[in-house]
């Protein structure tokens, strides 16, 4: 259910007229998740810390990003809920240990990151995902003496096209995934 996932991942600064690389940091990287639950309420939880990189290119319009969602660290705040959840007719985290985020297509507006589409692997399924930037920005960090660019961002997904199954349709089928990223400058 997430995505990361999904994830992402626009980690640039306009300035630079040269691809610049930047990987992660795991404090700041997770997949957020919600879906309804009975029509009533919605479940939400956290995957991560995602793992990954970014190679940004911001002149030329360019990029490609690559990320790896730990399935297993799903978190909901109920530990018997994240056991079901990991079960084999949901994440089936033992088969599947991480979903993954591909990417190379990008849209800027003006010098801004947009949106990153791309391909979303869960469960062993492809499917093409667009995170759209719900926030986006970069600055120097004094403490790290490097520059740190991440952002929010937002996407939908159908679980069935994954093979969640399980629940529907008392549980929903729309998952929306909030990937939130910070990446430091190589």
């Amino acid at each position: 259910m997430r995505c990361v996932p999904l994830l992402l991942i626009g980690l640039a600064a306009p300035a630079f007229a040269e691809p610049q690389q930047y990987s992660l940091d795991p404090t700041h990287s997770f997949v957020y998740f919600e879906l309804k639950h009975f029509g009533t309420s919605t479940i939400r939880g956290r995957i991560g810390p995602v793992d990954g990189g970014v190679v940004l290119d911001v002149a030329a319009g360019r990029g490609s990003v690559s990320l790896a969602i730990p399935t297993a660290s799903v978190d909901t705040g109920l530990k018997v809920f994240d056991a079901r959840i990991r079960e084999r007719d949901l994440l089936a985290t033992e088969a599947y240990p991480q979903a993954y985020f591909v990417a190379e297509r990008f849209r800027f507006e003006g010098e801004r990151l947009a949106e990153v589409r791309g391909e979303f692997t869960l469960r062993g399924v492809s499917q093409p995902l667009s995170l759209r930037a719900l926030h986006y920005a970069c600055e120097y960090r004094e403490l790290l003496k490097r520059e740190v660019c991440g952002g929010d961002f937002e996407a939908e997904i159908l679980r069935s096209e994954f093979g969640l199954t399980f629940g529907l349709p008392f549980v929903g089928n729309r998952v929306r995934l909030l990937v939130q990223v910070e990446g430091v400058r190589q």
